[in-house]
């Protein structure tokens, strides 16, 4: 806490990203009235609360922005993440939130300036830059190889996708092939890698994505929005996604996530359902 603040209750939303239905997409914390936390209250609650990310929303600092949003996991602050963005934007027009402009408003967050818009009935953010692309050394491929335990050769493409999150992306032949991933965390550590892979054409998923964080508390993500977002730079950018898809992940995991892809002139959009599942308070 900051100095001589005393704990009260705090608007509080549980949303679950990126699924029209509850429970099967990838859940969020959000804090909806964050003023006089200091980084280590917000650490500790991101902590307790066991999600993969939470998020405090405060007053923005940037008058282009209609709020500030800080994300963290439970060990880190992100500057940025991509369900973050979708979960914090749907509470707080939830909570009564009124954007400066119609159709989209101004997320501020460490990484800066994040736009976002109503896309029929889901939220969709703009893709930030990233701050670094292009290739990853063959060192770091045959450990990647080695972590999703297949020959080096089965990797078609990779690229560095880093857009606040140190994403490593890579690209398999098929949707099977990533479905079939038995990840070994340890071969992979200190990486963090996003599989994505084409289902056959017809009528649903485009794509089908896995990311996986290897560490002190190894884990598949369910659904990710920042991955997602530099994943879609990278395939259209090269021509190897159409300008328009739709990214399903978490299958492995019994969820049903997502992820809607629509490039427009320079951006790229990364859209999907969000649905609060837990609203109250907590003491902060």
């Amino acid at each position: 806490m900051t100095e001589n603040s005393a704990p009260r209750l705090r608007p509080f939303s549980q949303v679950d990203v990126f699924s029209a239905e509850p429970y099967r997409g990838n859940p969020l914390a959000v804090v909806l009235d964050a003023e006089g936390l200091d980084s280590d209250a917000m650490q500790r609650f991101a902590n307790w609360t066991n999600l993969s990310e939470t998020t405090f929303l405060l007053p923005p600092t940037d008058p282009r922005a209609d709020y500030r949003v800080r994300i963290f996991t439970g060990s880190e602050e992100f500057p940025f993440a991509g369900h973050p963005t979708l979960g914090s934007a749907h509470a707080w027009l939830e909570a009564g939130g009124v954007p400066q402009r119609d159709g989209e408003l101004v997320q501020e967050c460490a990484a800066g300036l994040v736009r976002v818009k109503r896309d029929g009935g889901r939220l969709a953010f703009a893709a930030p830059p990233l701050t670094r692309s292009g290739p990853v050394a063959e060192a770091d491929l045959a450990r990647i190889a080695a972590g999703l335990r297949m020959p080096r050769q089965e990797l078609l493409d990779a690229s560095w996708l880093v857009n606040g999150p140190e994403w490593i992306g890579v690209l398999l032949e098929s949707a099977e092939r990533v479905l079939a991933i038995r990840p070994d965390y340890a071969a992979m550590a200190g990486l963090k890698v996003g599989v994505i892979g084409p289902h056959p054409a017809g009528p649903g998923r485009d794509f089908e994505v896995r990311t996986f964080i290897p560490g002190d508390a190894a884990a598949e993500d369910p659904v990710t929005g920042s991955f997602n977002a530099g994943a879609a730079q990278w395939l259209i950018g090269t021509g190897r996604a159409p300008r328009s898809y739709l990214a399903a992940q978490g299958t492995v995991l019994g969820r049903a996530g997502r992820v809607h892809i629509e490039a427009s002139g320079d951006d790229v959009w990364v859209g999907g359902n969000s649905v609060s599942c837990i609203e109250g308070f907590v003491l902060l």
